[in-house]
């Protein structure tokens, strides 16, 4: 440490003090003002920095595989059912593991058939104390019955496609968000009791809103007072081979700015095969009730195929929803296009 000795040896006085200087520095300093001041003189903006770009991390897509075929080793994960309860807790531990703040919205909701079922929002938070975030969401529960099969039409439905898929990308999602962090804060919410809604023909008469419980309740109860995240991305039946996914007239009703950067991402990706430029009929699905009840500008990605009757994937509702119809091509050309959207943001 270096010692500083302070000299005693006083110096000697100016024999005549004189204020000449002083006046001068305080004429110079009003000049100096008046000029900063000028209001003809033009003014210069400081540019505000822009936002540290952010690479995209790479979407790994035997990951995502892996966590639809967890999801369907459990069984089917229809409300009230054990294969239910230990896939919630499968999906809560994961999202922790990934470093979200979680929420768990538990809540009773009456089915068409009178069956009150123990529904579960799961919601995973990364940085949430931003107020600039996008959101993510998916329907983690499966079909009670296989309505559109030709037999055991009574037994539930495995779900690898519908339900599993949109999962297993939003999980892959999460487990690169704990590794670097974007820009803007995000949210993946996991609806449930989306697919325990009314089959066709049924006995019972008609019910409006069978479909999407868990949103609709969601969108009036959120998890936070006051959220409105920039936008949301709903993805369902995101796994099949050779999927393609049309811009749904609804998303292009409440959201095309949204659907046009998702779709064009995709193009630059080289992903234009699953994402194509047609526009096709709205349907009702979670994203429906986020753009009605909770005025979220919201999208859907879902399978589109002309040939069957309700335009869904082949597999729609039957036995024939399983881990065999998983095509991982497919969860990592929509898992990278997120990606790219949530990383590029700002």
């Amino acid at each position: 440490m270096e010692l500083l000795i302070r000299s005693k040896r006083k110096e000697p006085r100016s024999k005549k003090p004189t204020h000449l200087g002083s006046w001068l520095f305080i004429l110079a300093s009003l000049f100096f003002a008046a000029c900063q001041n000028d209001p003809d003189k033009p003014k210069v903006d400081i540019p505000t920095p822009p936002a540290k770009v952010v690479p995209t991390p790479d979407f790994n897509q035997d990951s995502a595989f892996q966590f639809v075929k967890k999801q369907v080793e459990f069984g089917p994960r229809v409300p009230n059912s054990a294969a239910h309860a230990k896939c919630a807790d499968y999906l809560t531990a994961k999202f922790k593991e990934y470093k979200a703040e979680v929420i768990v919205q538990e809540a009773d909701a009456k089915a068409f058939d009178g069956k009150v079922l123990k529904m579960k929002n799961i919601i995973a938070q990364w940085q949430p104390e931003k107020q600039n975030r996008i959101m993510l969401c998916a329907h983690w529960d499966t079909r009670p019955f296989a309505d559109q099969d030709k037999t055991d039409i009574n037994k539930p439905i495995d779900g690898a496609n519908d339900g599993g898929s949109g999962v297993g990308v939003l999980l892959e999602i999460g487990r690169q968000l704990a590794v670097l962090q974007p820009n803007i804060g995000v949210d993946i919410i996991l609806f449930d009791a989306e697919d325990y809604g009314q089959p066709d023909g049924g006995m019972q008469q008609e019910q409006q809103n069978s479909y999407c419980l868990g949103s609709q309740y969601w969108a009036t109860n959120k998890h936070k007072q006051d959220y409105f995240p920039r936008y949301a991305i709903l993805l369902d039946m995101v796994g099949a081979k050779n999927a393609t996914f049309t811009m749904e007239g609804g998303s292009m009703h409440y959201a095309p700015t949204v659907v046009k950067k998702v779709w064009d991402t995709a193009l630059r990706l080289g992903y234009s095969s699953y994402f194509v430029y047609d526009q096709t009929n709205p349907i009702t699905d979670d994203h429906y009730y986020l753009n009605t009840l909770a005025e979220i500008p919201s999208i859907d990605i879902i399978h589109y195929d002309p040939a069957t009757k309700y335009h869904f994937a082949p597999v729609w509702h039957t036995h024939n929803d399983n881990i065999e119809n998983i095509d991982p091509k497919t969860l990592k050309a929509v898992g990278q296009t997120l990606l790219e959207v949530v990383y590029s943001s700002n």
